[in-house]
């Protein structure tokens, strides 16, 4: 192979793999949000409420 073709090779390559960066890049971020769930939290449902509600005259008061 001459220096020529194999300079032309290399820069093909080099190009080739630039455009195909940002595609890579778009199927694995198109992979994680399409792929099924794998959080580990327990299928609880909806939890009641078990805290104290204040009453009216502590609600609007400031904190401090």
């Amino acid at each position: 192979m001459t220096s020529l073709k194999r300079r032309w090779s290399v820069k093909t390559q080099r190009m080739l793999r630039t455009c195909q960066q940002p595609f890579e890049a778009i199927a694995q971020a198109a992979g994680r949000i399409f792929s099924p769930r794998d959080d580990d939290y327990p299928a609880t449902g909806a939890q009641p409420f078990e805290g104290d509600i204040p009453d009216a005259h502590h609600r609007h008061q400031a904190p401090w």
